[in-house]
Formats: structure tokens, C-alpha cells, sequence
């Protein structure tokens, strides 16, 4: 054999060695649903604790996650158009969610919760039916707004395209209640962003519904790959490391 062809043999010997490139799957994430997904102005990229989530199970499970913003009522029609693989938000697992696209695993338990302003001094014991005479925000494209809407003897509904419109319009007294994610808005008041609210005294959850990562339906290879890696996760503890560094445990 001439040195040429060694040459050529041994480098086509190192290529053929190298893993296979990962490939990358294109996932919506919202803006505005801190801490689990939202910008990062410091860096413009979309950041959070379901952004950490579905890189870290794409490592596992052979992807690399492009994280793109998407608006919240636009998740659902970029999935199943194609323009998106995966939705990795604050998207809870439900059954009518489940008509449409597949999800993973659970990932994190999931329920809503009521905002107030911190001077109201109402007990949210009775559940909704302590907002009747009231006016209630809600997000669009949620759960809750369905729920809200199957309820009798609750406040007026007003509906906003986020919960930082929600919150924003109740700490200026324009609504009375905001009605969405416990864990966002309660993150957001730790942070000190709203010291003029409070989450409401008394109330219990009633619509909890846990978190997962959404894909289009018919890609059973997918969702075997995503929920693979995210048993590794959870197995080895980096799920909860994750988790715990967003101060959600």
C-alpha cells in the first residue's frame, strides 16, 4: 500500500470515529413566563428553568435545542405547522391539549393561583366565589380561562395577552384579581417585582395539572428519545439540581 493511501485510509478512519453531529430541533418558548421561560435582556436569549430542562434532556437524548420566542397563543399552531419540534414552556398536560399534540413525561407539578393587591384583605377560603362583584384577569389561550368560563357566580372576566399585563393591571387597580400560574406570579413577587401585590390569603389550588414538554402527534421515536432522557434526569437528581437553581423546590 503506498503512503498515499495509508494517508487516506487512516483519515477516513479518524472521520468515520467521530459521533455524528447532534441534530437540532427548532423550541418555541414564551418571553414572559418567568421563571420557566422568558427573555434574558441582558443577553436578548430566551432563558429559564424549561429552557435548562429541554437542553439538558436534548443532550441526553441527541438534539440540540434551538430555543426560538414564541408568543403564548402561538405555540400550539407552530407545533403542528412545523415551523417549531417541541414546545418547552409553562404549558400544562391536560386532556383537550392532548387532542391535538402529544406531551412528555411529566416535568413539574403545576396549579393556578390568585394575585391581589397587598391591601385586600379578603379570604380567599370559598374558593372563586369569594370574586363575585369583582373583575378577574386571566391570560388567553389557558387553561384557566376555560376553566373560568365553566363557572357560575364568579367576577366579570377580563382576558390579557400575559401574566405581566395581568399583574401590572392589578397592582394599578384596574382589575381586582389576576387568576394564573401560581409558581410565575409567586416568583415574581419573591423577586420583588410587584410590591404592591400579594398572592391571595387562603385560597387552594383547583385546577393543578403538571408541566411537559409538547410535541406534534405521530412521532412516537421523538417522545420515546425525550422521555428516555428525561428519566435520566430525574433519575440521576439533575432534574431537581434544575429546579432548585430557579428556587421552585
Amino acid at each position: 500500500m503506498t503512503f498515499t493511501k495509508i494517508a487516506l485510509t487512516a483519515a477516513a478512519l479518524a472521520f468515520g470515529a467521530l459521533p455524528a453531529m447532534a441534530e437540532t430541533l427548532k423550541v418555541g418558548s414564551t418571553p414572559t413566563g418567568v421563571p420557566f421561560t422568558f427573555l434574558d435582556v441582558s443577553s436578548g436569549e430566551i432563558t429559564g428553568m424549561m429552557v435548562d430542562v429541554v437542553k439538558a434532556i436534548g443532550d441526553k437524548a441527541g438534539f440540540e435545542a434551538d430555543v426560538q420566542s414564541t408568543d403564548w397563543v402561538s405555540l400550539l399552531p407552530a407545533l403542528q405547522s412545523g415551523r417549531i419540534d417541541i414546545i418547552s414552556a409553562a404549558m400544562s398536560i391536560t386532556e383537550k391539549r392532548k387532542e391535538v399534540v402529544d406531551f412528555s413525561d411529566p416535568i413539574f407539578p403545576y396549579g393556578e393561583g390568585l394575585v391581589v393587591r397587598a391591601d385586600d384583605d379578603t379570604m380567599y377560603t370559598a374558593g372563586l366565589t369569594e370574586t363575585a362583584g369583582k373583575t378577574i384577569g386571566v391570560q388567553q389561550g389557558t387553561k384557566y380561562l376555560t376553566d373560568l368560563e365553566t363557572l357560575e357566580g364568579i367576577g366579570d372576566i377580563k382576558v390579557y395577552e400575559n401574566i405581566a399585563d395581568i399583574m401590572k393591571e392589578v397592582e394599578l387597580g384596574r382589575i381586582d384579581v389576576g387568576f394564573a400560574d401560581q409558581p410565575i406570579m409567586a416568583y415574581q413577587i419573591g423577586q420583588g417585582k410587584f410590591p404592591e401585590l400579594k398572592m391571595a390569603e387562603g385560597y387552594e389550588q383547583q385546577f393543578v395539572a403538571p408541566l411537559g414538554l409538547a410535541i406534534a402527534k405521530e412521532q412516537p421515536e421523538l417522545l420515546e428519545r425525550i422521555n428516555t432522557g428525561l428519566a435520566e434526569l430525574k433519575e440521576s437528581g439533575e432534574l431537581d439540581a434544575l429546579i432548585a437553581k430557579w428556587n421552585l423546590d
